[in-house]
């Protein structure tokens, strides 16, 4: 799986510096960067396979005794290349707010309740036709400081591996139709509305599991003019 290319070879993803965002000020770098040419042990390990994910890690839902609260919901999709093409054997980690709009993190203070049945964490494996699957629940939107009344629309964590550590991607999905994207600055550092819009699940009703679950499609493509941007941050 070649994941690993220039993260500027594509114009969608974010600028490292984007003022509106306060936390990118203090992390973006004041110098230039220094290229550090990946030894042979950097490029082939360490290698992420099938047993390092259990059979329900891609189901939020089953990690403790009891069903945790929120909106049920499917979320689904293929991880391709610029072509089109499939990329198999992908490990994908998720990890999201609770329907409350709070996360299991100790520097996570705001008044929403926890959930003692929902940790917010999942990881799954594309299969070989690059297909993934993550049954969850709906996160809610939270405060988060950056500017008077700041709230952030719903959204969840994505984190795809190649073969090695320094082939990770990030990026975040959102969901249809929020009323709160006018108004973060994170989702519009993705300057190009195009490349916005790829960031952003489609509702899949096909999918739905009736009575039981909505579903939601979020295709990741790599890189190219289609790529889904990266949250450099």
């Amino acid at each position: 799986m070649a994941l690993i290319y220039p993260v500027n070879s594509s114009a969608v993803h974010p600028a490292r510096l984007s003022p509106d965002y306060k936390s990118s000020v203090k992390r973006t770098p004041q110098k230039p960067l220094v290229l550090i040419r990946q030894t042979l042990s950097e490029l082939t390990g360490p290698v992420y396979g099938q047993d390092a994910v259990r059979p329900n890690d891609h189901d939020l839902t089953l990690q403790h005794k009891g069903e945790p609260l929120g909106e049920r919901i499917i979320v689904h999709g293929h991880v391709r290349d610029e072509d089109g093409r499939s990329v198999p054997h992908t490990l994908l980690e998720i990890w999201q707010a609770n329907a409350a709009g709070r996360y299991v993190h100790v520097a996570d203070q705001h008044p929403a309740p926890l959930d003692p049945n929902f940790t917010g964490a999942g990881r799954a494996m594309t299969d070989a036709s690059g297909y993934y699957k993550f049954v969850t629940i709906k996160p809610g939107a939270y405060p988060w400081g950056n500017h008077p009344n700041a709230w952030r629309p719903a959204h969840i964590h994505f984190s795809l591996f190649g073969s090695a550590f320094v082939s990770r991607l990030v990026t975040q999905m959102y969901f249809p139709n929020d009323p709160l994207f006018a108004f973060d600055p994170i989702f519009h550092a993705v300057t190009d509305e195009r490349a916005r819009l790829r960031m952003i699940s489609n509702f899949d009703l096909e999918s739905t599991q009736p009575g039981w679950a909505l579903a939601y499609r979020f295709d990741i493509v790599l890189r190219g003019r289609d790529a889904t941007p990266l949250d450099n941050h």
